[in-house]
């Protein structure tokens, strides 16, 4: 694998392939995809390294103390040699990133899974490397949502957020930060959002800027303004609840500002490496409290906790450094209405391969902020492009319907639901067969019928477009709808392949100019009453949910055309999807992993499969299709558990609870949902507002299943990201 390494004796920097780590009990072996370039700290260890000898004795006398104490008792030579030796170790550079577990290790068996996105921390643990092996309590799981690039600030934030808690910030509270590079940006954001008023003072003019757009109350550029008045205004002459330096330099001008700028017994808390001679009247007079604040938090530089997984007492040690990566990380989410937002931090990107360019610049002179390395990796992901551009809506019109297709499920379910429905115009109808379309066309009251697609996507009114052919030709209609601005409904499955899901993506983000149309795939079991009912249940209800589908769908002769490849995708395909997207539903989160097995069957047909779901939030579904059941017991079983209630849908006639009084039973007749979903696509296109249901999880539950068919020809797990 690649990774950065530095020589201790001469600095130099080199990107080198080293062997692979191996995960090791209490630890992840993580692949990266993110890190950050810290230039403050990391610029120290650069610039240390690069000094000679006497340099690095000058720069740490600490270090000189000791080496001159082992002389006196073992010998300068010997002396020596530990020392050379100890230079001659390469030292890995980085300390905050993200990537995906890709080993879990003995112990960790259900606190995290492989393919599981994560943030980690840690100085020779979360290195600028391909992998990197780190232990539990350096390891948070990234809030979905939050882009790799931006949880590889985790660790930046959450020793900005250790400096916020030691400064005490409460409601209101004036807080002085003075320095405005990374961390200092992440302080003044984070006291903000801890009810304080941030007050940043900088030279940087560029930085200043940038803070005050990101929420600081005043920005003061310290070459020109008087911090000292501004802040004895804002505080009618009092001085500021607590100051909070995140300057990198050997001057001792930030603690002898803090002293002028803080009021009586306020805190002064050193987030940053400055000058430590202070004026000691100054600091008595005001009886000052100085905090130097530790890195991350409680437990950083205990190596019981960090390599041995010791756990302090919550009642004690509230935040640690685990849980103010966890909490930085929570706070990056773009669910918050307000939210610590780094995205504008990021003044470069460089891959791994131009590391050495990336650290180039951060030793310069040329204006950089946070420098972010990425990483391409070998990656176990589908074949999907880029997610889908968000549903924009589009001006209300009547929903004039062109329904391609007249089979079976069409004239029995289809048809006869939109001739019941209101606000709806049938336009046109398509079928294979000039008898088929003229019968269906006076059957069902439509104005027009063909045998010829292109007339439903080159008539101008209509808006609207069904698609319930045979599965082969769904994504290719669907992408011929998009394409022609019109919203589309189109049977499940959406595609048979990944170029043909590929196809629909690029089609949706790239419409012409005009009205946005939307598709929706008929996955009508999430309207069904039962279901509603249990979702509206289950978003009252925090934590995991556990899942259980029993599909009796009985045997379906080996040569239907459903079980063709070329035609019908097979059942898995053309229907367990069904249930990957209810799953979906009832989960509340992406998936994250699909595995899945298949039963031996004499006619070749793969309908008995165990299809197992596990989300980003932690939940599990499995799925059990078969065709070997009796025909006379119920064909859908579904059972949900979370929280200490169980939740039982029995072939959508009726919902029971056990567990909990908040959420009320269900029972009537059987409804799976179909009238209900065709009535919310037709609202949506009469009214212009956005899809159903979110057309990007639309893609993932279709990649979803064709992940399935992919695991059962590999034989291993498939990883969704």
């Amino acid at each position: 694998m690649k990774q950065v390494i530095q020589s201790r004796k001469s600095g130099k920097l080199a990107l080198k392939n080293v062997p692979e780590p191996k995960v090791k009990p209490g630890h992840l072996l993580v692949e990266t995809r993110a890190s950050l370039i810290s230039a403050g700290t990391e610029r120290l260890i650069i610039d240390f390294a690069k000094k000679s000898l006497a340099g690095k004795a000058r720069a740490r006398p600490d270090l000189m103390k000791k080496v001159i104490s082992k002389a006196k008792r073992d010998g300068l030579k010997a002396t020596m040699e530990t020392v050379m030796a100890r230079l001659d170790e390469p030292l890995p550079l980085g300390y905050s990133a993200a990537g995906v577990v890709k080993v879990v290790g003995a112990g960790l068996e259900g606190r995290f899974r492989v393919g599981q996105r994560v943030a980690m921390a840690g100085a020779a643990l979360a290195n600028h490397a391909e992998l990197n092996v780190v232990p539990e309590n350096l390891i948070s799981a990234i809030p979905d949502g939050v882009e790799d690039e931006e949880a590889a600030f985790g660790t930046l934030g959450a020793i900005a957020m250790h400096a916020v808690r030691n400064a005490q910030v409460s409601l209101g509270d004036i807080i002085v930060i003075i320095g405005c590079g990374l961390v200092g940006q992440l302080t003044a954001q984070l006291v903000s959002l801890a009810g304080g008023r941030a007050v940043v003072l900088d030279y940087n003019l560029a930085r200043l800027k940038l803070v005050k757009s990101l929420g600081a109350e005043y920005a003061i550029d310290a070459a020109k303004e008087s911090a000292s008045e501004i802040v004895r205004e804002m505080t009618d002459g009092r001085g500021a609840d607590a100051i909070i330096i995140a300057a990198a330099t050997t001057s001792n001008k930030p603690l002898e500002s803090a002293a002028d700028l803080a009021r009586d017994r306020a805190r002064v808390v050193l987030v940053g490496m400055t000058g430590t001679e202070f004026s000691y009247a100054n600091f008595m007079k005001k009886e000052l409290n100085i905090i130097i604040s530790r890195s991350y938090g409680p437990g950083r530089y205990d190596s019981d906790f960090e390599r041995r997984q010791v756990k302090y007492p919550e009642g004690w040690v509230r935040w640690t450094e685990t849980q103010n990566l966890a909490e930085t990380l929570r706070l990056m989410s773009p669910k918050l209405s307000d939210r610590l937002n780094v995205g504008p931090l990021i003044s470069h990107r460089f891959p791994l391969d131009k590391a050495i360019r990336a650290y180039d610049l951060v030793t310069g002179k040329d204006p950089h902020l946070g420098v972010v390395l990425t990483y391409s990796g070998i990656r176990q992901v589908p074949r999907t492009q880029s997610i889908l551009t968000p549903s924009v809506t589009h001006p209300s019109q009547p929903c004039r319907l062109g329904v391609i297709g007249g089979g079976n499920y069409a004239r029995s379910v289809i048809l006869p639901t939109l001739q019941a429905c209101k606000g709806v115009i049938l336009d046109t109808l398509v079928t294979e067969h000039g008898t088929s379309a003229e019968h269906g066309q006076a059957q069902f009251g439509f104005v027009s019928s063909t045998t010829d697609p292109d007339k439903v996507f080159s008539t101008k009114g209509i808006n609207a477009v069904i698609i319930a052919t045979r599965h082969s030709s769904h994504a290719a209609l669907t992408v011929a709808s998009l394409k022609a601005g019109k919203s589309v409904w189109v049977e499940k499955p959406l595609a048979l392949d990944w170029k043909g899901l590929n196809a629909v993506i690029d089609a949706r983000n790239n419409i012409a100019k005009g009205p946005r149309s939307f598709f929706q795939i008929g996955f009508n079991r999430r309207f069904a009453p039962a279901v509603t009912r249990l979702i509206e249940g289950l978003s009252l209800k925090a934590g995991r949910r556990v899942i259980f589908m029993r599909i009796n769908a009985g045997a379906v002769p080996a040569d239907h055309w459903v079980h063709s490849a070329d035609e019908g995708g097979g059942r898995i395909l053309g229907e367990a999807c069904h249930f990957i997207d209810l799953a979906r539903a009832l989960a509340g989160s992406p998936i994250l992993q699909v595995d899945a097995h298949v039963a031996g069957n004499a006619d070749g047909a793969p309908d008995n499969v165990a299809i197992s779901l596990e989300f980003t939030n932690g939940s599990l579904a499995t799925l059990l299709y078969t065709a070997l059941g009796d025909n006379s017991e119920g064909k859908e079983l579904i059972e949900v558990h979370s929280g200490g209630a169980t939740y039982t849908i029995n072939d959508f006639r009726s919902l029971s609870i056990s567990g909990e009084q908040t959420t009320k039973a269900w029972r009537g007749a059987q409804d799976k949902g179909a009238k209900h979903a065709l009535g919310e696509f037709i609202a949506a296109v009469n009214s212009g507002a956005a899809a159903p249901i979110n057309e990007a999880e639309l893609i993932e539950t279709s990649a979803a299943a064709l992940a399935v068919m992919e695991s059962l020809r590999s034989g291993t797990s498939v990883i969704l990201t």
